[in-house]
């Protein structure tokens, strides 16, 4: 199974429909809440990201809620 993280805010739209996503598929993901999570912010600071969701899909980052990227991704 691959290892997903998803990078969210409290108010995000994009972020609330990628985790409905993934729960509705029954795919485990570990969430980190930019709100509360201070080494969240510095990792996406730090790769030049200034917005979530950003979902990292064993290694990789997809920035925004791209299913069709996800998709594929899951799909390898």
């Amino acid at each position: 199974m691959a290892d997903i993280k998803i990078y969210t805010s409290n108010t995000c739209v994009f972020c609330k429909a990628a985790k409905q996503y993934f729960n509705d598929k029954g795919i485990e993901f570990t969430e980190y809440n930019v709100d509360k999570d201070k080494d969240a912010v510095d990792y996406l600071v730090s790769k030049g990201y200034r917005g979530v969701p950003v979902i990292n899909i064993d290694g990789e980052d997809i920035v925004g809620f791209d299913k069709e990227a996800i998709e594929a991704k899951l799909n390898n």
